[in-house]
């Protein structure tokens, strides 16, 4: 299996907003190649926009989104969708397209003048949809599928794509807790065995510490912090981004930091 190219993507100064309204400030992020990387963070404190911003999918109000040193915004769409896959928060598909011809469409960026649907294409899309235990529903229309299935087929169809660098926004949305396992162990299996370099914007603390190798955590548009799971992931941090008392564990099953909320009913002096 071929291993992916280190590409280089990062954030400098980097401002994002709607309507003028400003969501991500001055913000800087490098992006390690060929590692996983999860941004946290509490509702709106622009993680999902971030996530939007090194996709291409919004122009910046300030600074630039770098991929190996070219900015994103200067280069043509399909030249960067053969580098960056993205699975957006709440993708909609169109009326009556079938799981298979959703999925085959990650296979667009390879398509061309001179390059058309081959076998190769065929095969891509059988292991996406194996990955992702999606295989049976392949004819099946998409608006007929679970809010889970869904997703499912959403990833799917990223991983057909056949990113160096996969964007993924809340991929565990709507799935049961096996389910959430099995997506991000196929996402870290992508990283270990191929080397894809994985951003994953993700609500749960435990899983993002538990999978990322780096840990960003995001407070009113800007990096609160950075780096290793267990340097970032303190009960202070906690407490500051989240405003959540919280006790900081290590993760049985691992050794990741895991994150224990107190709440007002289980803390000490709390009668309980």
């Amino acid at each position: 299996m071929n291993r992916k190219a280190a590409h280089e993507l990062r954030a400098e100064h980097l401002s994002l907003a709607y309507d003028g309204a400003p969501v991500v400030v001055d913000l800087d992020l490098a992006v390690p190649p060929r590692a996983v990387t999860a941004v946290v963070g509490a509702n709106g404190s622009g993680k999902s926009t971030l996530l939007r911003g090194l996709a291409r999918l919004m122009r910046p109000a300030g600074g630039t989104v770098l991929l190996d040193g070219r900015a994103v915004t200067s280069r043509p769409a399909r030249e960067v969708a053969r580098v960056i896959g993205v699975l957006p928060q709440g993708p909609t598909a169109p009326d009556g397209i079938t799981v298979a011809d959703l999925v085959g469409r990650g296979r667009y960026p390879h398509q061309g003048w001179f390059r058309q649907w081959t076998s190769t294409d065929d095969a891509v899309v059988e292991a996406a949809l194996a990955a992702t235990d999606t295989l049976g529903l392949a004819t099946r229309r998409v608006e007929e599928l679970s809010g889970g299935q869904r997703q499912r087929v959403w990833i799917a169809m990223a991983l057909a794509q056949d990113p160096d660098i996969l964007l993924l926004d809340e991929p565990t949305t709507f799935l049961d807790v096996t389910h959430q396992i099995e997506v991000l162990d196929l996402l870290l299996e992508l990283n270990r065995e191929r080397g894809t370099t994985v951003v994953m914007v993700l609500h749960d603390l435990n899983l993002a510490a538990r999978y990322a190798d780096q840990l960003v955590v995001m407070k009113d548009g800007r990096v609160l912090a950075t780096g290793d799971p267990g340097a970032v992931l303190t009960a202070d941090i906690v407490a500051d981004a989240f405003g959540l008392r919280a006790t900081v564990v290590a993760d049985p099953v691992c050794g990741a930091p895991m994150v224990v909320p107190v709440g007002r009913f289980h803390g000490a002096g709390s009668g309980a």
